[in-house]
């Protein structure tokens, strides 16, 4: 595992910002993780500075030579550079180490391949693979470059190899782009049929191993897969949850982002993300223990921008900072006292529970905001009527009568129609300020 350090004047020759915004050592770290979630042993890693990057293998010869030593010394059957390579670099390196070589981009692809347990998952990969694999033909061998003839009695020359290979790949990605419209044709009707209910849709977004699936474990009483791996989820899931004043929410517990994601995997799971940005609430997870936190924050909101959402202008993101038990206690306690204000990021832990409830009511909260507060009569005997405001609506305080159950709810604006003409000569619009005191 090789982290690439570019210094002085070439520090923007192929290092993105994200990989600029983090220490050596903190990128190293986030390597060998990368590594560790399709298992492979690690055994050997370190940080190389590149003070004059070669154009045919990035490194220098002296240095090809060194990794070439270690290599050999070790019986490495593979060598990843956290660092984009060009196809002649990647092929530069695999003929002078005699092994084959992974860039960043290459590594994350095989995460991701290792990872899709789904139908959906699956065709999303292998699109994003072979795009990225047909610009990479030329790290092929020397059998890319013998001719075919041509068809029959026609004459010329026929087609290279690497030629037939572009076009087999082009036409599997003409294919696999068929099945994933199908995807998004159907995701969109499950879309269309969701906003007809009254549950909103509430996602999880944040950078991989930010504690996502630990909390959507924690608010759903679930046992979705969490562990402290990178890209431990990879298909969306989805489950209801029940908020305090018995209100209804599908939570969305997505794929994590990652520095210098691959445009590719961005581009393949462009159905699958687009669950993001049709939820009524976001809520971006922070792993707030962790010394990169600003950085990974950074490159989620670079991926919500592609998406077309922008996290300092969007009213629907709602900052979580999670991992606060791994806070010494004067901050912890400074964070989750935090909370109370209203206003501002929820600080919680997801695997001890702290600050999930306060969590639990931002979320209901915000899904109020323009919400309407009403005081309704039924009669002792509207079973139907009572069933219909438990299930529609938001029940702030009931009080049972002799003849007759008088009730305080909230009801969304997609509710408020249906409401009225339902309960029509039965309620009173109250304020929002009694609303808020009988909540």
């Amino acid at each position: 595992m090789i982290v690439p350090v570019l210094s002085g004047r070439y520090r923007g020759d192929g290092a993105t910002e994200a990989s600029l915004r983090r220490s050596p050592k903190a990128r190293l770290e986030e390597a060998i993780g990368l590594a560790a979630a399709i298992d492979l042993d690690i055994v050997s890693s370190g940080i190389v500075t590149v003070s004059n990057p070669r154009p045919g293998t990035l490194f220098g010869s002296g240095k090809v030579e060194e990794l070439g030593a270690i290599v050999k010394a070790e019986e490495a059957e593979l060598v990843v550079i956290d660092h984009p390579l060009t196809p002649i670099q990647q092929r530069n390196l695999e003929k002078a180490l005699q092994c084959k070589v992974l860039d960043r981009t290459g590594l994350i692809l095989e995460i991701f391949g290792a990872r899709a347990s789904t139908a959906e998952g699956t065709l999303q990969v292998e699109l994003a693979h072979l795009k990225w694999q047909k610009s990479r033909l030329v790290r092929s061998w020397t059998h890319l470059e013998r001719q075919r003839g041509g068809l029959g009695f026609i004459g010329g020359p026929g087609e290279t190899q690497i030629e037939a290979d572009r076009r087999l790949i082009q036409e599997r990605i003409m294919r696999l782009e068929k099945d994933l419209e199908q995807v998004t044709r159907t995701r969109d009707l499950h879309r269309q049929k969701r906003k007809k209910v009254p549950q909103p849709v509430v996602a999880l977004v944040g950078y991989t191993n930010a504690g996502k699936s630990t909390l959507f474990n924690r608010l759903t009483q679930s046992d979705v897969f969490a562990k402290d791996l990178l890209f431990a989820t990879l298909d969306p899931t989805l489950r209801r949850v029940t908020l305090p004043h018995g209100r209804e929410i599908i939570l969305s517990d997505t794929v994590g982002f990652i520095s210098d994601l691959p445009t590719h995997l961005i581009a393949a799971f462009r159905a699958t993300l687009e669950e993001v940005t049709e939820a009524n609430l976001i809520l971006h997870v922070r792993d707030i223990a962790h010394e990169d936190t600003d950085a990974q924050a950074a490159d989620v909101a670079a991926t919500l921008d592609i998406l077309g959402l922008d996290e300092d202008r969007d009213a629907r993101l709602v900052e979580v900072w999670n991992k606060v038990d791994l806070l010494p206690e004067e901050q912890r306690q400074t964070l989750v006292s935090g909370n109370l204000s209203g206003a501002g990021p929820v600080a919680l832990s997801a695997v001890s529970g702290e600050g999930v409830d306060d969590l639990l009511d931002r979320i209901e909260e915000r899904l109020s905001e323009g919400s309407l507060f009403y005081s309704v009569s039924l009669a002792i005997e509207d079973g139907e009527g009572l069933a219909w405001l438990y299930r529609h609506t938001d029940v702030l305080k009931r009080q049972d009568e002799e003849l007759q159950i008088r009730l305080q709810v909230r009801v969304g604006e997609r509710r408020k129609d249906e409401f009225s003409k339902r309960y029509r000569g039965t309620f009173v619009e109250i304020d929002r300020d009694a609303g808020d005191a009988a909540s």
